[in-house]
C-alpha cells in the first residue's frame, strides 16, 4: 500500500496546515453553495426566501454557477 506523508512545521506553517486539514470542508461548503444556486436554476427556488424565485435570481444563478465551474477548471479542481 502506498502512503503519502506530509510534515508542517507547526510554528510557521500553522496556517498551512488549517488549509490542510479543512480540505474537504471547503469542497463541502462549495458544493453546498453550487446546490443551492443549482435549486434556484432547476426548481425555481428563490436563496432568499425560498418562494419563487425571479427571471433575475434564475439567471444570476445560472451565472454564479458557470463562473464556480470556471474558478475550479483553473485550478484543477472538481466537485
Amino acid at each position: 500500500m502506498a502512503k503519502i506523508i506530509f510534515e508542517f512545521d507547526l510554528e510557521t506553517e500553522l496556517n498551512e496546515v488549517r488549509d490542510f486539514v479543512d480540505g474537504d470542508k471547503w469542497k463541502i461548503a462549495l458544493w453546498e453553495l453550487d446546490q443551492a444556486f443549482r435549486g434556484t436554476t432547476k426548481y425555481e427556488k428563490s436563496i432568499l426566501n425560498h418562494t419563487k424565485a425571479t427571471d433575475l435570481e434564475i439567471e444570476l444563478a445560472e451565472k454564479y454557477r458557470e463562473l464556480i465551474r470556471e474558478i475550479l477548471e483553473k485550478q484543477n479542481l472538481t466537485l
